[in-house]
């Protein structure tokens, strides 16, 4: 069986070590634009805010490692077009400008994202910088040496992250987002607005419910000043983090794939075509919440992906779980976890939801210390299955959103997670758990 795997970051690198493994005598073919695979972008923030000492500790494999597994890997190697008829590639050698033709058996996509580039004018000025990869990250360090004023444009998570190193660091910075509230599609209100509040406190400007009209630069071609409706701001330095889309432009029209171009596939990873699987941030994953596609592009989504594809290629062994799109966050102290659908993205999914807000110590007042936990659960208003939850503490309580994910993806209800068994000990927990608290609050709101 001959492999030919287009793109190695996360699914990428997860599918050709699993593959080599699972699938003895595979021939596998490696095709990368870049000159490295593997790298942690989830890691860039550690990095700015100098908390990782070297980007290089964000890789966790490398292109000889992928070698020695057996894999015979083309760095610099731009796949240009798939003929899915004929079963063939076609590669551009980015360093002599030679193309050639690459058959394959079963060809895998994991081609990833990109970051969304609105064309706003004067957003092609010189610090003016996107932040996905490794050289992106080596960039954008550089350049905050000498930056004093950092904008950073677009409030989810890496621009929230990035928001938080670059003030640990003493930069003057300004978060500019078009929504009203930061990380809309991961917390309500309850938790954003607890969040605001500290971020202003700590001197950072937010400029919510505000779109960038444009950008203004110097004589030099560097960006001084970003406007919007309500103003401008002076900036040494823009990060723009306003989304990802899927690199999909190989695949259009030969394929199944949502609007957007996220790839469709099936339990096994398989697209439309039987002969080519896809996996992580370019694929639409199977959205457990609602039962239907959705476009999460996260690295935990993207290595499952890629093990999975290795599981099945060469035979269907091991079916897709799906996704909640299960996250975490640390922010100036606050350690956060959220899972599926939250109250203000429901709608977004067809979904009628109906919730509880609650807040609890996260063990018994009569230990020596304790913290408060803010916890929200959300669920289908008809069937009282879980839909999603959000926690936050200043006690690390993250581990909580992964407890809540599985009862999403197992379809629990309120009432099931209410009497669920936990352990109590005094050091870690009350006599009922404080999720156990939080779905009684929901089964007494709902009269059970």
């Amino acid at each position: 069986m001959k492999v030919v795997v287009v793109g190695c970051t996360h699914a990428g690198t997860a599918a050709v070590k699993t593959i080599l493994k699972e699938n003895p005598g595979a021939e596998v073919q490696v095709f990368e634009r870049n000159d490295n695979v593997s790298f942690l972008s989830c890691g860039i923030a550690l990095y700015i805010g100098e908390v990782v000492n070297k980007a290089e500790e964000l890789f966790y494999s490398n292109p000889q490692e992928l070698s020695d597994l057996g894999a015979d890997v083309h760095m610099e190697h731009n796949v240009l077009d798939i003929d899915v008829d004929a079963k063939q590639v076609k590669v551009q050698n980015m360093l002599t400008d030679e193309t050639f033709t690459e058959s394959y058996d079963k060809l895998v996509l994991t081609t990833g994202s990109w970051p969304i580039e609105p064309p706003i004018p004067g957003v092609d000025a010189e610090n003016i910088l996107l932040c996905k990869n490794y050289n992106q990250a080596k960039e954008i360090f550089a350049r905050k040496q000498d930056a004093e004023k950092v904008v950073i444009v677009g409030g989810g998570y890496i621009g929230i992250e990035l928001v938080e190193a670059f003030a640990e660091t003493g930069k003057d910075v300004t978060l500019i987002d078009g929504l009203d509230r930061i990380l809309n599609k991961y917390l309500d209100p309850e938790f954003t607005d607890v969040l605001e509040d500290d971020l202003r406190n700590r001197g950072v400007k937010l400029a919510l419910n505000q779109t960038v009209e444009r950008f203004e630069s110097d004589e030099n071609g560097n960006v001084k000043s970003v406007h919007t409706p309500n103003g401008d701001f002076e900036a040494d330095l823009v990060i723009m983090c306003v989304g990802f889309r899927p690199n999909a432009e190989l695949v259009m029209g030969k394929i199944d794939t949502l609007p957007n171009g996220a790839v469709k596939v099936n339990e096994y990873m398989q697209t439309s075509n039987p002969d080519i699987y896809a996996g992580g941030d370019n694929v639409a994953v199977h959205y457990n919440p609602t039962g239907d596609h959705a476009y999460i592009p996260l690295a935990t989504n993207a290595v499952r992906m890629g093990t999975l594809i290795g599981k099945n290629i060469g035979g269907h062994r091991v079916k897709y779980r799906g996704t909640q799109g299960t996250s975490g966050l640390y922010l100036f102290g606050y350690n956060i976890g959220s899972t599926g659908v939250n109250v203000n993205s429901a709608p977004h999914f067809g979904l009628e939801v109906d919730s509880v807000v609650v807040k609890d110590m996260y063990r018994p007042e009569f230990m020596p210390t304790t913290e408060e936990v803010l916890m929200k659960l959300v669920y289908d208003k008809k069937t009282k299955v879980i839909v999603g939850g959000q926690v936050m503490s200043k006690y690390d309580i993250t581990q909580s959103a992964n407890t809540l994910s599985l009862a999403v993806q197992n379809k629990m209800t309120i009432e099931d997670l209410a009497y669920v068994d936990f352990f109590f000990q005094p050091h870690f927990d009350r006599p009922l758990n404080y999720l156990n608290i939080l779905a009684q609050a929901a089964c007494e709101k709902e009269g059970l």
